[in-house]
């Protein structure tokens, strides 16, 4: 397989359906999931001083839940996906930089203060 097939192919997989997915129903109640999806590629080929060739790529795909539409009684609302690690890590980053910047404040008022008693 050359690189412009595996790129061909690599397009060719890529349709609505992984964005949204099939929809399930139970009791009443319509879920469809959606996904982001997020896709890269690439590719080349080269020849050597020998008259040889050669030729290579990839293709890589990532898929995160966003969220579900959910259809009840004939009304319609979107429940968001919650990423619990990514909250995590973000209050995390916030309170470390907020322990620094509170460390950084009692310096400068320590010295200050240091300051204004000679």
């Amino acid at each position: 397989m050359n690189v412009d097939e595996l790129l061909a192919k690599a397009k060719n997989g890529l349709e609505t359906k992984m964005v949204y997915g099939e929809p399930y129903e139970k009791d009443g109640v319509t879920v469809i999931v959606a996904a982001a999806v997020g896709t890269g590629g690439g590719g080349g080929d080269s020849r050597d001083e020998k008259g040889r060739s050669g030729e290579g790529g990839g293709f890589g795909l990532s898929a995160k839940p966003v969220g579900a539409y959910v259809i009840k009684d004939g009304k319609l609302r979107w429940e968001p996906a919650v990423d619990v690690n990514r909250l995590l890590a973000t209050a995390g980053a916030i309170a470390v930089a907020a322990l620094f910047a509170a460390t950084r404040l009692a310096k400068l008022k320590y010295r200050a203060q240091a300051d204004d008693d000679r």
